[in-house]
């Protein structure tokens, strides 16, 4: 996030974004400030070098947060009231293959941990970037994922619709029929996948209209953003 506040503010502007989720901005403590434009970054991180969670909003909806919840350097939960509805944003942030399985036990044991805290009637969005593959194609679990992912799962995708199945959530970004260059999250080299996701509950996914990935942003240079647009 160093030296990046204006310029995705001014990305949000033109794109017209609400809400932006980021992950891995490198900053401590938990704060919360303006980055210009009418925006506003909350954050959380427990290490200046490495992690570190954040959720910006439009000014218009900054009055609306009840609540910021900071779990750790990998998962924060905000609970906003926006015309009466009440909307968890979750931004995360797993480990990559190579880190330490207890590591991993812990996100995933965090993120359950938030939801489990979420009353039902209320509605969560969690904007992540898992790290893992979740695939193409939903055979066997056509109640959680669409057709639209891409290549193969990985042991780390696995963990997403476990998850998934396990908090009643849909992998959003699947559902949608998409050329591929529009389902890429990542792309560095030679390399392209998809590792970050939005979730939402399978019962709100009927107020989803959209759901994409957005290329040619400078701002982000390897991952590319995974936008939706959700009406309440």
């Amino acid at each position: 996030m160093t030296a990046k506040g204006k310029e995705l503010a001014d990305m949000m502007e033109r794109r017209k974004f609400d809400i932006l989720c980021v992950q891995e901005i490198k900053w401590k403590g938990s704060k919360a400030r303006w980055i210009g434009g009418g925006f506003k970054l909350f954050y959380h991180g427990v290490d200046g070098r490495r992690n570190g969670v954040g959720v910006i909003l439009k000014e218009q909806y900054v009055k609306s947060v009840l609540e910021v919840k900071s779990v750790s350097g990998r998962v924060m939960n905000m609970k906003l009231e926006i015309g009466g509805v009440m909307m968890n944003i979750v931004s995360a942030y797993a480990p990559q293959v190579g880190c330490a399985m207890g590591e991993k036990e812990d996100f995933w044991s965090e993120l359950d941990e938030v939801m489990n805290s979420v009353p039902k009637g209320q509605k969560v969005v969690i904007e992540a970037d898992f790290n893992g593959h979740v695939g193409e194609g939903n055979s066997g679990d056509e109640e959680v994922m669409g057709r639209y992912g891409v290549k193969e799962r990985n042991e780390e995708g696995q963990r997403i619709v476990d998850f998934a199945k396990r908090m009643d959530m849909a992998v959003v970004n699947t559902y949608f029929k998409k050329r591929e260059e529009h389902r890429i999250t990542y792309k560095s080299g030679g390399r392209c996948t998809q590792v970050d996701y939005i979730l939402c509950r399978r019962v709100d996914l009927k107020e989803i209209e959209d759901c994409k990935v957005v290329a040619g942003e400078s701002v982000v240079k390897q991952h590319r953003m995974v936008v939706c647009r959700m009406t309440l």
